[in-house]
Protein backbone atom coordinates (compact mmCIF):
# COMPACT_ATOMS: atom_id res chain seq x y z
CA UNK A 1 0.00 0.00 0.00
CA UNK A 2 1.24 3.44 -0.89
CA UNK A 3 2.12 5.68 1.58
CA UNK A 4 -0.71 7.64 3.18
CA UNK A 5 -0.34 11.45 2.75
CA UNK A 6 -2.20 14.25 4.60
CA UNK A 7 -3.25 17.84 2.89
CA UNK A 8 -0.65 20.33 4.68
CA UNK A 9 -3.76 22.64 5.26
CA UNK A 10 -4.87 19.77 8.17
CA UNK A 11 -2.05 21.34 9.68
CA UNK A 12 -4.42 24.26 9.93
CA UNK A 13 -6.88 22.12 12.35
CA UNK A 14 -4.23 20.43 14.57
CA UNK A 15 -2.42 24.15 15.31
CA UNK A 16 -6.04 24.98 16.48
CA UNK A 17 -6.43 22.00 18.63
CA UNK A 18 -2.53 22.44 20.57
CA UNK A 19 -3.13 26.00 20.68
CA UNK A 20 -6.43 25.44 22.71
CA UNK A 21 -4.48 23.08 24.45
CA UNK A 22 -1.36 25.07 25.15
CA UNK A 23 -4.24 27.89 26.25
CA UNK A 24 -5.93 26.23 29.10
CA UNK A 25 -2.84 23.73 30.47
CA UNK A 26 -3.75 21.70 33.28
CA UNK A 27 -1.09 19.55 35.45
CA UNK A 28 -1.24 15.59 36.36
CA UNK A 29 -4.59 14.09 37.35
CA UNK A 30 -6.60 17.67 37.11
CA UNK A 31 -6.86 17.10 33.11
CA UNK A 32 -10.73 17.87 33.31
CA UNK A 33 -11.23 20.15 30.39
CA UNK A 34 -8.04 18.35 28.31
CA UNK A 35 -9.64 14.91 28.91
CA UNK A 36 -13.16 16.51 27.81
CA UNK A 37 -12.67 18.02 24.50
CA UNK A 38 -10.97 14.76 23.95
CA UNK A 39 -13.51 12.73 25.16
CA UNK A 40 -16.15 14.71 23.16
CA UNK A 41 -14.27 14.58 19.63
CA UNK A 42 -14.07 10.75 19.72
CA UNK A 43 -17.71 10.45 20.42
CA UNK A 44 -18.45 12.73 18.09
CA UNK A 45 -15.91 10.67 15.07
CA UNK A 46 -17.66 7.24 16.23
CA UNK A 47 -15.40 6.22 18.90
CA UNK A 48 -16.28 4.16 21.90
CA UNK A 49 -15.25 6.28 24.71
CA UNK A 50 -14.25 5.79 28.23
CA UNK A 51 -13.63 8.76 30.37
CA UNK A 52 -11.75 9.18 34.16
CA UNK A 53 -13.21 6.81 36.98
CA UNK A 54 -14.16 3.89 34.10
CA UNK A 55 -10.25 3.62 32.88
CA UNK A 56 -8.30 4.40 35.96
CA UNK A 57 -8.69 1.57 38.17
CA UNK A 58 -5.09 1.39 40.12
CA UNK A 59 -3.62 3.58 42.72
CA UNK A 60 -3.43 7.26 41.80
CA UNK A 61 -0.17 8.60 43.64
CA UNK A 62 0.71 12.38 43.71
CA UNK A 63 -2.86 13.57 43.65
CA UNK A 64 -3.13 17.06 44.28
CA UNK A 65 -4.93 19.09 47.04
CA UNK A 66 -8.61 19.06 47.44
CA UNK A 67 -8.34 23.27 46.69
CA UNK A 68 -6.65 22.70 44.04
CA UNK A 69 -8.54 20.42 42.24
CA UNK A 70 -11.65 22.69 42.75
CA UNK A 71 -10.05 25.31 41.07
CA UNK A 72 -9.58 23.52 37.72
CA UNK A 73 -13.20 21.71 37.91
CA UNK A 74 -14.63 25.19 38.20
CA UNK A 75 -12.30 26.42 35.14
CA UNK A 76 -13.53 23.80 33.00
CA UNK A 77 -17.22 23.88 33.73
CA UNK A 78 -16.44 27.40 32.51
CA UNK A 79 -15.58 26.12 29.35
CA UNK A 80 -17.95 25.40 26.62
CA UNK A 81 -18.03 21.49 26.96
CA UNK A 82 -20.16 19.10 27.92
CA UNK A 83 -20.29 18.21 31.88
CA UNK A 84 -21.39 14.70 30.80
CA UNK A 85 -17.90 14.12 30.56
CA UNK A 86 -16.78 15.79 34.17
CA UNK A 87 -18.90 13.65 36.00
CA UNK A 88 -17.42 10.46 34.96
CA UNK A 89 -13.98 12.58 36.44
CA UNK A 90 -12.40 13.70 40.08
CA UNK A 91 -8.96 14.53 41.02
CA UNK A 92 -6.87 11.61 40.62
CA UNK A 93 -9.15 9.85 38.04
CA UNK A 94 -8.96 11.78 34.32
CA UNK A 95 -7.58 10.77 31.27
CA UNK A 96 -9.36 9.08 27.84
CA UNK A 97 -9.73 5.73 26.22
CA UNK A 98 -10.93 5.45 22.47
CA UNK A 99 -11.83 2.21 21.17
CA UNK A 100 -12.65 2.11 17.02
CA UNK A 101 -13.55 -1.94 16.52
CA UNK A 102 -13.39 -2.51 12.96
CA UNK A 103 -15.36 -5.47 12.60
CA UNK A 104 -12.82 -7.41 10.87
CA UNK A 105 -10.55 -9.99 11.87
CA UNK A 106 -7.48 -8.81 12.96
CA UNK A 107 -4.76 -7.43 15.71
CA UNK A 108 -5.48 -5.21 18.31
CA UNK A 109 -3.26 -2.00 18.05
CA UNK A 110 -2.79 0.74 20.88
CA UNK A 111 -1.31 4.21 20.60
CA UNK A 112 -0.46 6.03 23.87
CA UNK A 113 0.11 9.94 24.30
CA UNK A 114 0.22 11.77 27.35
CA UNK A 115 -1.46 15.10 28.04
CA UNK A 116 -0.82 17.15 31.51
CA UNK A 117 0.75 20.26 31.83
CA UNK A 118 4.23 21.47 34.27
CA UNK A 119 3.51 23.74 37.52
CA UNK A 120 5.88 26.79 35.10
CA UNK A 121 5.02 30.41 34.98
CA UNK A 122 5.13 30.72 30.89
CA UNK A 123 7.38 33.44 29.50
CA UNK A 124 5.64 36.85 28.84
CA UNK A 125 8.62 38.27 26.77
CA UNK A 126 6.90 39.32 23.09
CA UNK A 127 9.57 36.89 21.73
CA UNK A 128 7.80 34.34 23.06
CA UNK A 129 5.64 32.86 20.42
CA UNK A 130 2.47 31.90 22.43
CA UNK A 131 2.84 35.29 23.94
CA UNK A 132 3.38 37.04 20.37
CA UNK A 133 0.54 35.06 18.91
CA UNK A 134 -1.99 34.88 21.75
CA UNK A 135 -1.91 31.21 23.00
CA UNK A 136 0.32 32.05 25.87
CA UNK A 137 -0.93 30.07 28.97
CA UNK A 138 -4.20 31.56 31.04
CA UNK A 139 -3.07 29.81 33.76
CA UNK A 140 -0.75 31.34 35.77
CA UNK A 141 2.09 29.40 36.89
CA UNK A 142 1.21 26.60 34.38
CA UNK A 143 2.26 25.78 30.89
CA UNK A 144 2.77 23.04 28.39
CA UNK A 145 6.51 23.22 28.43
CA UNK A 146 7.22 19.66 27.59
CA UNK A 147 5.00 19.38 24.70
CA UNK A 148 2.06 17.21 25.98
CA UNK A 149 0.09 19.68 24.02
CA UNK A 150 1.51 18.75 21.03
CA UNK A 151 0.93 15.09 21.85
CA UNK A 152 -2.81 15.31 22.56
CA UNK A 153 -2.95 17.06 19.60
CA UNK A 154 -1.34 14.03 17.48
CA UNK A 155 -3.54 11.51 19.31
CA UNK A 156 -6.35 13.62 18.04
CA UNK A 157 -5.55 14.29 14.46
CA UNK A 158 -4.63 10.40 14.64
CA UNK A 159 -8.13 9.34 15.62
CA UNK A 160 -9.57 11.42 13.04
CA UNK A 161 -7.90 9.84 10.39
CA UNK A 162 -8.42 6.22 11.25
CA UNK A 163 -12.16 7.10 11.85
CA UNK A 164 -12.14 8.14 8.17
CA UNK A 165 -10.29 5.02 6.98
CA UNK A 166 -12.40 2.86 9.11
CA UNK A 167 -13.40 0.86 6.24
CA UNK A 168 -9.80 -0.58 5.45
CA UNK A 169 -8.69 -1.34 8.52
CA UNK A 170 -9.18 -4.38 10.39
CA UNK A 171 -8.80 -5.33 14.23
CA UNK A 172 -9.06 -3.06 16.92
CA UNK A 173 -7.36 0.16 17.63
CA UNK A 174 -7.34 1.87 20.94
CA UNK A 175 -6.24 5.07 21.67
CA UNK A 176 -4.98 6.06 24.99
CA UNK A 177 -4.90 9.62 26.29
CA UNK A 178 -3.36 9.12 29.66
CA UNK A 179 -2.98 11.69 32.28
CA UNK A 180 -0.30 12.80 34.97
CA UNK A 181 2.50 11.17 33.05
CA UNK A 182 4.76 14.67 34.62
CA UNK A 183 5.78 13.12 37.77
CA UNK A 184 5.00 9.22 36.42
CA UNK A 185 2.17 8.73 37.71
CA UNK A 186 -0.34 8.05 35.18
CA UNK A 187 0.88 5.12 33.61
CA UNK A 188 0.76 2.15 36.52
CA UNK A 189 -2.83 3.29 37.49
CA UNK A 190 -4.21 2.96 34.12
CA UNK A 191 -2.39 -0.13 33.42
CA UNK A 192 -5.25 -1.80 34.88
CA UNK A 193 -7.71 -0.98 32.91
CA UNK A 194 -9.36 -4.21 31.27
CA UNK A 195 -9.51 -1.90 27.83
CA UNK A 196 -5.80 -2.81 27.31
CA UNK A 197 -5.49 -6.58 28.15
CA UNK A 198 -4.37 -8.43 24.69
CA UNK A 199 -2.78 -5.73 23.08
CA UNK A 200 -0.92 -6.95 20.05
CA UNK A 201 1.07 -3.22 19.30
CA UNK A 202 1.70 -0.44 21.62
CA UNK A 203 2.89 2.64 19.91
CA UNK A 204 4.59 5.64 22.15
CA UNK A 205 5.93 9.07 20.84
CA UNK A 206 7.61 12.08 22.39
CA UNK A 207 8.17 15.22 20.19
CA UNK A 208 11.97 16.95 20.61
CA UNK A 209 13.82 15.72 23.74
CA UNK A 210 16.97 17.22 21.89
CA UNK A 211 16.30 15.30 18.80
CA UNK A 212 16.88 17.64 15.47
CA UNK A 213 14.33 18.73 13.12
CA UNK A 214 13.76 16.12 10.72
CA UNK A 215 14.97 13.26 12.58
CA UNK A 216 12.80 10.59 13.85
CA UNK A 217 13.94 7.60 16.38
CA UNK A 218 11.92 4.52 15.78
CA UNK A 219 12.23 2.31 19.11
CA UNK A 220 14.38 4.06 22.24
CA UNK A 221 16.61 1.31 24.89
CA UNK A 222 14.59 2.07 28.10
CA UNK A 223 14.01 5.01 29.59
CA UNK A 224 15.83 5.96 33.00
CA UNK A 225 13.82 4.08 36.07
CA UNK A 226 12.56 6.45 38.92
CA UNK A 227 10.60 7.19 42.16
CA UNK A 228 9.33 10.75 43.11
CA UNK A 229 9.20 11.36 47.36
CA UNK A 230 7.22 13.89 48.84
CA UNK A 231 8.99 14.10 52.50
CA UNK A 232 7.32 15.75 55.85
CA UNK A 233 9.89 16.22 59.15
CA UNK A 234 7.92 17.00 62.20
CA UNK A 235 9.98 18.67 64.92
CA UNK A 236 9.13 20.46 68.00
CA UNK A 237 9.20 24.13 67.93
CA UNK A 238 10.69 26.30 71.00
CA UNK A 239 12.60 29.54 71.79
CA UNK A 240 15.98 29.55 70.35
CA UNK A 241 17.69 31.29 73.17
CA UNK A 242 15.87 30.63 76.06
CA UNK A 243 14.76 26.87 75.60
CA UNK A 244 17.18 25.58 72.87
CA UNK A 245 17.30 21.94 74.02
CA UNK A 246 13.83 21.62 74.24
CA UNK A 247 13.37 21.85 70.27
CA UNK A 248 13.38 19.14 68.07
CA UNK A 249 15.04 21.30 64.47
CA UNK A 250 13.23 20.06 61.50
CA UNK A 251 15.13 22.54 59.73
CA UNK A 252 18.11 20.56 60.46
CA UNK A 253 17.40 17.01 60.06
CA UNK A 254 15.65 17.62 56.42
CA UNK A 255 19.17 19.38 55.65
CA UNK A 256 21.05 16.61 57.01
CA UNK A 257 18.80 14.28 54.89
CA UNK A 258 19.23 16.34 51.97
CA UNK A 259 23.37 16.01 52.12
CA UNK A 260 22.97 12.16 52.97
CA UNK A 261 21.00 11.59 49.82
CA UNK A 262 23.41 13.49 47.38
CA UNK A 263 26.18 11.51 49.54
CA UNK A 264 24.93 8.17 48.71
CA UNK A 265 27.48 6.33 46.51
CA UNK A 266 27.54 5.24 42.64
CA UNK A 267 26.48 1.82 41.61
CA UNK A 268 29.11 -0.44 39.43
CA UNK A 269 26.34 -1.99 37.21
CA UNK A 270 25.15 1.36 35.92
CA UNK A 271 24.06 5.32 36.57
CA UNK A 272 22.50 6.64 39.29
CA UNK A 273 21.44 10.13 39.76
CA UNK A 274 19.90 11.73 42.93
CA UNK A 275 18.14 15.24 43.20
CA UNK A 276 16.35 17.42 46.19
CA UNK A 277 14.00 19.63 44.32
CA UNK A 278 12.56 21.87 47.00
CA UNK A 279 13.17 22.14 50.34
CA UNK A 280 10.94 24.40 52.78
CA UNK A 281 11.16 25.12 56.59
CA UNK A 282 11.47 27.67 59.46
CA UNK A 283 8.62 30.75 60.60
CA UNK A 284 11.61 32.78 62.32
CA UNK A 285 15.18 33.58 63.06
CA UNK A 286 14.59 32.95 66.68
CA UNK A 287 12.28 29.92 66.50
CA UNK A 288 13.75 26.01 66.34
CA UNK A 289 11.78 24.71 63.29
CA UNK A 290 9.38 22.48 63.68
CA UNK A 291 8.10 21.25 60.54
CA UNK A 292 10.56 20.46 57.20
CA UNK A 293 9.19 19.63 53.52
CA UNK A 294 11.01 17.89 50.88
CA UNK A 295 10.44 16.81 47.32
CA UNK A 296 13.08 14.68 45.66
CA UNK A 297 13.49 11.96 43.04
CA UNK A 298 15.81 9.46 42.34
CA UNK A 299 16.49 7.84 38.85
CA UNK A 300 18.70 4.84 37.56
CA UNK A 301 19.53 3.11 34.65
CA UNK A 302 17.10 0.12 35.42
CA UNK A 303 14.65 -1.08 37.64
CA UNK A 304 16.65 -3.25 39.88
CA UNK A 305 19.33 -0.28 40.46
CA UNK A 306 16.72 1.68 41.43
CA UNK A 307 14.92 -0.58 43.86
CA UNK A 308 18.63 -0.58 45.62
CA UNK A 309 18.36 2.89 46.61
CA UNK A 310 14.79 2.90 47.41
CA UNK A 311 16.29 0.62 49.72
CA UNK A 312 19.22 3.01 51.06
CA UNK A 313 16.42 6.31 51.10
CA UNK A 314 14.13 4.67 53.56
CA UNK A 315 17.53 3.94 55.59
CA UNK A 316 18.65 7.82 55.46
CA UNK A 317 15.10 8.82 57.12
CA UNK A 318 15.43 5.87 59.49
CA UNK A 319 18.68 7.19 60.51
CA UNK A 320 17.42 10.92 60.11
CA UNK A 321 14.48 9.90 62.51
CA UNK A 322 17.15 8.59 65.21
CA UNK A 323 19.34 11.38 64.87
CA UNK A 324 17.21 14.19 65.27
CA UNK A 325 14.36 12.59 66.85
CA UNK A 326 11.78 13.99 64.42
CA UNK A 327 8.65 12.44 62.81
CA UNK A 328 9.39 11.28 59.54
CA UNK A 329 6.44 10.71 56.76
CA UNK A 330 8.74 9.35 53.61
CA UNK A 331 5.61 9.61 50.64
CA UNK A 332 6.39 7.89 47.20
CA UNK A 333 4.00 9.90 45.09
CA UNK A 334 5.25 8.52 41.61
CA UNK A 335 7.76 5.85 40.10
CA UNK A 336 8.18 4.80 36.73
CA UNK A 337 10.62 1.02 35.44
CA UNK A 338 12.77 1.15 33.16
CA UNK A 339 11.70 -1.22 29.68
CA UNK A 340 13.21 -1.44 26.44
CA UNK A 341 11.62 -1.07 23.15
CA UNK A 342 10.92 -3.95 20.80
CA UNK A 343 13.92 -3.93 18.13
CA UNK A 344 11.71 -5.77 15.88
CA UNK A 345 8.99 -3.51 16.18
CA UNK A 346 11.34 -0.31 15.76
CA UNK A 347 12.39 -1.85 12.68
CA UNK A 348 8.76 -1.92 10.96
CA UNK A 349 8.27 1.67 12.00
CA UNK A 350 11.73 2.52 10.39
CA UNK A 351 10.63 1.87 7.34
CA UNK A 352 7.48 3.66 7.50
CA UNK A 353 9.20 6.53 8.82
CA UNK A 354 11.73 6.40 6.07
CA UNK A 355 8.76 7.26 3.32
CA UNK A 356 7.76 10.65 5.49
CA UNK A 357 9.21 13.28 2.88
CA UNK A 358 9.80 15.31 5.71
CA UNK A 359 11.90 13.25 7.86
CA UNK A 360 15.68 13.26 6.46
CA UNK A 361 17.27 10.87 9.31
CA UNK A 362 15.38 7.92 10.53
CA UNK A 363 17.55 5.78 13.39
CA UNK A 364 16.74 2.45 13.99
CA UNK A 365 17.42 2.34 17.79
CA UNK A 366 18.96 4.51 20.16
CA UNK A 367 19.60 4.28 24.16
CA UNK A 368 17.97 7.11 25.93
CA UNK A 369 18.55 6.73 29.27
CA UNK A 370 18.44 10.15 30.14
CA UNK A 371 14.78 10.80 30.88
CA UNK A 372 12.00 8.73 32.95
CA UNK A 373 8.70 7.63 31.36
CA UNK A 374 5.79 6.07 32.68
CA UNK A 375 4.42 4.43 29.77
CA UNK A 376 6.55 2.02 30.37
CA UNK A 377 4.14 0.36 32.37
CA UNK A 378 2.21 -0.03 29.41
CA UNK A 379 4.99 -1.40 27.69
CA UNK A 380 5.77 -3.89 30.17
CA UNK A 381 2.10 -4.95 30.37
CA UNK A 382 1.62 -5.59 26.50
CA UNK A 383 5.23 -7.35 26.13
CA UNK A 384 3.79 -10.05 29.34
CA UNK A 385 1.14 -10.92 27.29
CA UNK A 386 2.91 -11.69 24.44
CA UNK A 387 2.37 -8.51 22.39
CA UNK A 388 5.43 -5.56 21.18
CA UNK A 389 5.56 -2.35 22.03
CA UNK A 390 7.73 0.53 21.17
CA UNK A 391 8.54 4.34 22.09
CA UNK A 392 9.32 6.40 19.18
CA UNK A 393 10.61 10.16 18.99
CA UNK A 394 10.39 12.79 16.41
CA UNK A 395 12.65 15.68 16.24
CA UNK A 396 11.46 19.27 16.15
CA UNK A 397 12.93 22.89 16.34
CA UNK A 398 12.83 23.95 20.12
CA UNK A 399 12.58 27.59 20.89
CA UNK A 400 13.87 26.63 24.43
CA UNK A 401 14.63 23.29 26.71
CA UNK A 402 11.91 20.88 28.04
CA UNK A 403 10.57 22.22 31.17
CA UNK A 404 11.42 25.63 30.33
CA UNK A 405 9.54 28.91 30.67
CA UNK A 406 9.75 29.47 27.12
CA UNK A 407 9.57 26.36 25.62
CA UNK A 408 7.63 25.93 22.17
CA UNK A 409 7.94 23.65 19.24
CA UNK A 410 7.34 23.63 15.41
CA UNK A 411 3.86 22.82 15.05
CA UNK A 412 4.60 20.91 11.35
CA UNK A 413 5.74 17.99 13.04
CA UNK A 414 2.66 16.76 14.46
CA UNK A 415 1.48 16.28 11.06
CA UNK A 416 4.33 14.10 10.02
CA UNK A 417 4.05 12.08 13.33
CA UNK A 418 0.52 11.51 12.60
CA UNK A 419 1.55 10.77 9.17
CA UNK A 420 3.74 7.94 10.49
CA UNK A 421 1.12 6.21 12.63
CA UNK A 422 -1.72 6.62 10.84
CA UNK A 423 0.72 4.10 8.41
CA UNK A 424 2.02 1.75 10.96
CA UNK A 425 -1.56 -0.53 10.75
CA UNK A 426 -1.17 -1.03 6.96
CA UNK A 427 2.53 -1.94 7.44
CA UNK A 428 1.61 -4.21 10.75
CA UNK A 429 0.47 -7.32 8.99
CA UNK A 430 2.96 -7.82 6.46
CA UNK A 431 5.78 -6.60 8.62
CA UNK A 432 5.74 -7.95 12.10
CA UNK A 433 4.60 -11.19 13.83
CA UNK A 434 4.25 -11.36 17.37
CA UNK A 435 6.50 -13.43 19.02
Amino acid sequence: MDFIKLEKDYLEVLTEWRRDFHRHPEPGWLEFRTSAIIADKLENWGYDVYVGKEIILGKSLGVPSQAQANLFYNKALESNIQTKWLEKMEAGKTGVIGVLETGVEGPTIAYRVDINALPILESAAEHHVPQKLGFRSQNEGFMHACGHDSHATIGLGLAEQLMKRKDQLSGKIILIFQPAEEGVRGGNAIVSSPLLEKIDYLFALHIGTGIPKGTFVAGVDGFLATSKYDVTIKGVAAHSGIFAEKGKNALLASAQAALALHSLPPHSEGMFRVNVGTLEAGSGRNIIPSLAKMQFEIRAENTDINAFYETKVEQIFKGIEAMYDVEVELNKVGYAINVPSDLQLAKVIKEVAKSQSSINEVIEYRDFKSGSEDATFIMKHVQQQGGLACYSIIGTELAAGHHHEEFDIDEEDMLSAIEIWLNLPFSINPGVNRP
